[in-house]
């Protein structure tokens, strides 16, 4: 899985944490989550243990988007056989499928493949009827890939709108309440969309706490985000986005004390001067829809914490919900390390230390990296200590907008240069820092995305060989 692994793995804590990292991919991967979650015996499918008469059904159809798309299209083919009649899904990581079109867009910036992806994923929703059966597959990813504007925003709009906010230190919640409202597929409109047919969304999360109306920017959840909230998060973070962008977001906020009349409003695609809201909770639209949570990043965790015990590791997940400035956050990381080594707590060496999340970066240099660069980079300019091992990874294999999923560094990575660790960060510009010292961990797309995968790897300390 990690191409440059022999590269990398040049000392026993590297191996370790190379290690952890590609059996929590594997963990996350829809091949072994859907054969767990999604089972079919005759006419009954069971997801999670709720069962669906498929003999209630004249049509079964998948619809979606996100990075292991593609890959839950077909597992969901090996499950349903000959009850699958059609589907379509878009992803940046296609594989092979029979019946379901699986359609090629792009992450993180969306593409025009993907807005022409999106439109035939919403004529596919739109076509179902109340004895249709959709599975709508959303995964990490499905906000850039599922880009479908709204109204007379443009794709070039999006783009430029995207790129802002990625920048801009905005919470993952915060981006996606923009985004919803410059979509006609988002915020719970796929779910509109294909009312009054029977929904099942089959979700891998990447976002902390799992938040349906989050993931993918929850195209079958409701949206309780409003175009006020969405105008606000531009001003706090002061996001210069192209003039359409501003003006449907004021016009829907100029409105919202009309927000119940506008929510009734059959579509958000029309370039009426009132835009449409997104559906919110108690909308009849998600009366005959039910989301599932398939994996996220504990699955992945609860895999790396497993290798690392039958490694002879005390491992230890300290949460799957790390978020802030990757920078800083890393440097609570180093500082869990010294701790194990000066007192033993909370493990004692050897030991495994794990976290998940979704750290942010503030852009304010015009460098090339990502938020698990930074983090190792961070990391490695605090690190003093042998046999402390970090490693940082996206589980999609991109982190950022750069071909690398991560880096895995240690107090070797900077030796005695933490000033040019430092001058990176405050440039953004630390891909070619780890690229330099060997230490960006290649993986490719690895056809999931359950957020963030993080391994802190603390050998045998002074006190435990005590």
């Amino acid at each position: 899985m990690i191409r440059n692994r022999e590269e990398l793995a040049t000392t026993e804590g590297r191996d370790t944490a190379l290690a952890c990292v590609e059996a929590g991919i594997r963990a996350a991967h829809p091949k072994s989550v859907v054969r767990e979650a999604v089972t079919r015996s005759g006419d009954t499918l069971s997801v999670l243990g709720d069962e669906y008469d498929l003999r209630e059904y004249t049509e079964v159809v998948v619809v979606g988007g996100g990075n292991a798309a593609g890959y839950v299209a077909a597992a969901l083919e090996d499950v349903l056989g000959d009850r699958l009649d059609r589907g379509a899904v878009v992803t940046d990581d296609p594989t092979p499928t029979e019946c379901v079109d699986v359609l090629r867009g792009d992450h993180p910036v969306p593409s025009e493949r993907g807005v022409a992806g999106a439109n035939t994923v919403l004529d596919l929703a739109e076509s179902a009827t109340e004895d249709t059966l959709v599975l709508a597959v959303v995964t990490g990813g499905g906000s850039a890939l599922l880009p479908a504007p709204a109204g007379d925003v443009t794709l070039a709009d999006l783009q430029a709108t995207t790129d802002e906010l990625l920048a801009s230190g905005a919470t993952i919640h915060e981006i996606n309440a923009v985004r919803k409202h410059l979509s006609a597929l988002k915020g719970g409109q796929l779910a509109r969309a294909a009312a009054p047919g029977t929904v099942v969304g089959l979700l891998l999360s990447d976002v902390n706490g799992d938040d349906l109306s989050v993931i993918g920017s929850g195209p079958t959840a409701p949206d309780d985000s409003t175009f006020a909230e969405a105008v606000e998060v531009l001003e706090a973070y002061d996001v210069a986005v192209p003039d359409r962008v501003e003006s449907r977001l004021r016009r829907g906020a100029d409105r919202d004390d009309h927000a119940a009349d506008c929510r009734d409003t059959p579509t958000a695609t029309d370039n009426s001067e009132i835009a449409a809201e997104t559906p919110t909770s108690g909308d009849s639209v998600f009366d005959r829809v039910t989301n599932y949570v398939l994996a996220n990043g504990f699955t992945a965790l609860a895999a790396a914490r497993e290798i690392a015990a039958e490694r002879g590791y005390e491992a230890m997940i300290l949460s799957a919900s790390v978020r802030g400035e990757a920078r800083e956050a890393a440097k609570t990381h180093v500082a869990v390390a010294e701790e194990v080594v000066a007192t033993d707590n909370p493990v004692s060496a050897p030991a495994v230390v794990l976290s998940g999340g979704e750290t942010t970066v503030t852009v304010s240099g015009d460098g090339e990296g990502g938020p698990n660069q930074e983090f190792a980079t961070s990391a490695a300019a605090e690190l003093d200590l042998d046999g402390v091992t970090l490693a940082a990874v996206d589980t999609d294999g991109i982190d950022g907008a750069t071909d690398a999923a991560g880096a895995v560094v240690d107090a070797d990575t900077v030796d005695g240069g933490a000033d040019a660790a430092r001058a990176a960060l405050a440039d953004n510009d630390v891909t070619p820092f780890l690229r330099e010292r060997g230490a960006l961990v290649q993986t490719g797309a690895t056809g999931t995305n359950v957020n963030d995968l993080r391994v802190l790897v603390v050998e045998e300390s002074p006190n435990s060989a005590d």
